[in-house]
């Protein structure tokens, strides 16, 4: 298995941008399709965007298509979700996951970092 450590949440006025960075060790980075889910207090695990091994595919949740972009640097084992025009709905703890399926079910993720927090504020 891969080991994952989020950074890069934080404190934004609605809005506004962040972005997450997901750094796994390991020497087999690019073999794992990579995603970001988040969980909001109270409510159940969501899937927000996953990348496919090499980076030529992308797949988003309706609720953050054309505002958030995932991308990955196979070179530096890090995966990123770039966060545009932020609502106070984002707020949530966000993760992300690898999964060794091409094109994976949440279930389907075997990896999970800890998590990074998120708070948009209106």
């Amino acid at each position: 298995q891969v080991q994952l450590v989020e950074s890069g949440g934080g404190l934004v006025q609605a809005g506004g941008s962040l972005r997450l960075s997901c750094a796994a060790s390991g020497r087999t980075f690019s073999s794992y399709t990579m995603g970001w889910f988040r969980q909001a207090p109270g409510k159940e695990r969501e899937f927000v965007a996953r990348i496919s091994r090499i980076g030529g595919s992308t797949y988003y949740a309706d609720s953050v298509k054309g505002r958030f972009t995932i991308s990955r640097d196979n070179a530096k084992n890090t995966v990123y979700l770039q966060m545009n025009s932020l609502k106070p709905e984002d707020t949530a703890v966000y993760y992300c996951g690898a999964s060794t399926v091409v094109a994976p079910r949440s279930y389907e993720y075997n990896s999970w970092g800890q998590g990074t927090q998120v708070t948009v504020s209106s």
